[in-house]
């Protein structure tokens, strides 16, 4: 029936009440129909149902962008970059899309792809009339099943296990499952597992149950006393083995998990655990979408919930979940160390004895774990908050914090971190607290809220001075430097830089004494100290080669460039920068890369290439763009606007100017917002508006005269014997 109402561009929503069987539908018919979209299929479980909180269109989005072959560090930080993203990859295929178990329709929404060939599938228990209203969708609504089509699914499944049963017999055995597949599925497996007893005496313990039930609860749902009846029914059939280990799975933070995690809950081996989930799986009150994954129905995993808070004792709930939150901490300590964050300066919490810590023999199967148990840590993080296990409540996202940086997964990031300040807080350990504090300034500096960024490290810097904490000093130091940097406040920066420069040579740390040197150069070639510069660019090169760190040696030779450049040097610039950027495609950085591209189309428009750096810039702006860097971006269009007038074209330089400024205002990058109000000046000159020429070069003039530095004064002392006063 799907079949006669769908086509390319449409958007389907199949509705009805729960364990109707929406999901399966969805899922038979993508599968039957998927040669007409040979671009291929997205799936996602929007769990708008389970107990916890549903997946925000925001992560979803993340997950689709990773699908479609962006990498990590490539996906936008906001909704509305993400979703444009999404929309412009998937323009021009032919798509599948499900959306599973939606609650709302602003859960939907975002997720559409617009004006393509893609087809969008949603199920959902409510109505989503606004999908129907506003977004032309058309909405299917799934009944129960019929009678007949109720007994003839139980006489389908038990087909070869039970002699035939009396048809009046399979007719109540269906009225008692109100004709819902997921419920008559359990049932017939029942049935399947007592081949010998009369199908009579089945239906009268069901009976039995539902009257337990009815005496249990006041709720006027049939469908809903009928599903939780066949669900109490069958889990009273369970071994007590089988019986806890689902009742334990109800208390794992969310509702997709792997046999590793189910083992941790139990406190048992991986081995002696899969036997048990074969039998929840084949008892059907679990799924199992991958060889070692597993999955409830919300609706099973509430009932699971339900009677681990009924039958677990207190303190066996709470150790079982312990177990899994630890089993989450080794498998981020385990993915950190494979990925060479560097050691931790503080003891992370040991792992529980009953568990199985993972390992991973190399970065992609690490990179691997944290993609599928992505989700599963941020809930983790919120379930130790509320059971008040307070050393992994802080613990696991400081130790996510450069997995977080290296993929720019901001509200992960953020949303962990906080909840790890206020926990560190209440400790009152400081120590953990300004490690918190300099993750979650370094997320928000990234994420373009640099004042709030300042403030929380500035905090970490206080309070690691306090403990006499001169390697944690030294971080904190770096990261306030480079915000400082970027924000052009070159005293405050050269004065942090050389306070790391001396803790690390005290502490023979060579990384950090690297990497202070080389910020430092970037300060002095700000301040236009070029002999200096290129002193320390020298040392921080060859000392970034003897430790191997080619992503170190990259942003050198990108210094290098630019030193050159400024010392009209363009040729040798270009051979820093290409080597720079072949660096970064060789690591597949795309942030790197972006950046350093930005100056190799500086270095053209030295060299007299304006056309060919108008496509490095696109290239970078793209980029930029797809990371949601809107600070670099707009500096590439600054650059463009330079090539545009470089070429004599300044009214096409014009807008891209404007562009550039209106983001540096409304971020307040004051410093570059005076360079292309300044360079706005001078093309609307050039195209004969002299009126706007004056105010924009006015308002730079006003901008320029704060800052002390000499190439500062410069400009201001040109502006103001250009700009009438």
């Amino acid at each position: 029936m799907i079949d006669d109402i769908t086509a390319p561009g449409a958007t389907i929503v199949v509705v009805g009440t729960a364990g109707v069987g929406k999901t399966s539908l969805a899922v038979h018919w993508a599968h039957r129909i998927r040669e007409r979209f040979p671009d291929g299929q997205l799936y996602v479980n929007l769990h708008g149902y389970d107990p916890g909180p549903p997946i925000t269109p925001h992560e979803v989005l993340d997950r689709f962008l990773h699908a479609l072959g962006v990498p990590g560090p490539a996906v936008p930080a906001d909704l509305e970059s993400r979703a444009a993203l999404f929309r412009s990859l998937i323009s021009g295929r032919q798509m599948l899309v499900v959306l599973d178990n939606a609650a709302t329709v602003g859960q939907v929404r975002p997720l559409l792809p617009g004006d393509s060939e893609c087809l969008v599938l949603v199920t959902s228990r409510s109505s989503l009339s606004g999908l129907v209203a506003r977004d032309g969708a058309r909405r299917l609504s799934l009944r129960v099943l019929s009678e007949d089509e109720a007994t003839e699914l139980i006489q389908r499944i038990t087909s070869g296990y039970r002699d035939q049963d009396d048809t009046a017999d399979l007719t109540e055995l269906a009225g008692l499952c109100a004709r819902l597949p997921l419920a008559l599925r359990i049932a017939a497996e029942r049935a399947i597992n007592r081949p010998w007893a009369p199908l009579c005496d089945l239906i009268t313990e069901l009976r039995d149950e539902s009257a337990l039930w009815d005496a249990l609860t006041a709720d006027d749902d049939d469908e809903s006393d009928a599903i939780r009846t066949v669900f109490a029914w069958s889990y009273r059939a369970l071994t007590p083995e089988a019986s806890r280990m689902f009742r334990l799975l109800g208390l794992h933070p969310g509702a997709e998990f792997s046999l590793a995690a189910a083992a941790a809950l139990a406190g048992r081996s991986p081995a002696k655990v899969r036997r048990v989930l074969d039998d929840l799986v084949g008892a059907h009150l679990l799924e199992q979408p991958q060889a070692d994954r597993y999955q409830f129905h919300d609706l099973l995993r509430m009932y699971a919930n339900d009677q681990a808070r009924a039958e677990e004792p207190a303190d066996a709930a709470f150790e079982a979940t312990r177990r899994a939150l630890s089993w989450y901490l080794q498998g981020a300590l385990a993915a950190r160390d494979r990925l060479g964050a560097g050691p931790l300066p503080w003891t992370p919490a040991p792992p529980e004895a009953e568990i199985t810590s993972p390992a991973f023999p190399d970065r992609t199967t690490a990179l691997t774990w944290y993609g599928q148990e992505r989700e599963n840590l941020v809930r983790a993080v919120r379930a130790a908050d509320d059971l008040d296990i307070s050393d992994i409540t802080w613990q696991l996202p400081a130790v996510l914090y450069p997995i977080y940086a290296e993929h720019n997964h901001f509200a992960d990031w953020i949303e962990t971190s906080t909840i790890a300040l206020r926990v560190t807080r209440r400790l009152g350990n400081q120590a953990a607290e300004a490690e918190v504090l300099e993750s979650l300034g370094k997320a928000h500096t990234q994420h373009f809220d640099r004042t709030q960024g300042i403030e929380l490290q500035s905090a970490a810097l206080r309070l690691r001075r306090e403990l006499d904490d001169p390697l944690g000093e030294l971080k904190s130091a770096n990261a306030l430097g480079l915000a400082r940097l970027r924000a052009h406040d070159l005293t405050a920066a050269r004065d942090l830089f050389d306070r790391v420069t001396t803790l690390a040579g005290t502490l023979g740390e060579q990384y950090w004494l690297a990497v202070a040197i080389n910020n430092t150069a970037n300060v002095d070639l700000e301040l236009e100290s070029f002999e200096q510069a290129h002193q320390l660019l020298t040392d921080a090169l060859a000392r970034f080669r003897r430790l191997g760190l080619r992503n170190g040696e990259g942003d050198v030779l990108r210094g290098l460039s630019h030193l050159n450049r400024e010392l009209s040097r363009p040729a040798q610039a270009y051979e820093h920068i290409q080597a720079a950027v072949a660096i970064a495609r060789g690591d597949e950085n795309p942030a790197r890369e972006a950046f350093w591209l930005l100056e190799e189309g500086r270095v053209q428009i030295d060299l007299g290439q304006p056309a060919e750096a108008l496509e490095t810039l696109r290239r970078s702006a793209t980029v930029q763009r797809q990371l949601g860097d809107r600070v670099r971006e707009a500096e590439t269009w600054d650059a463009t606007g330079i090539a545009y007038r470089t070429m004599g074209r300044a009214e096409e330089a014009v807008p891209f100017y404007r562009r550039a400024v209106s983001v540096f205002r409304e971020l307040n990058e004051t410093w570059l917002l005076a360079l292309t109000l300044d360079h706005l000046g001078a093309a609307l000159a050039d195209s004969g508006s002299a009126r706007e020429a004056e105010e924009s070069r006015h308002e730079a003039l006003v901008l320029f005269q704060p800052f002390p530095d000499p190439r500062a004064q410069r400009h201001y002392d040109r502006l103001a014997a250009i700009v009438t006063t």
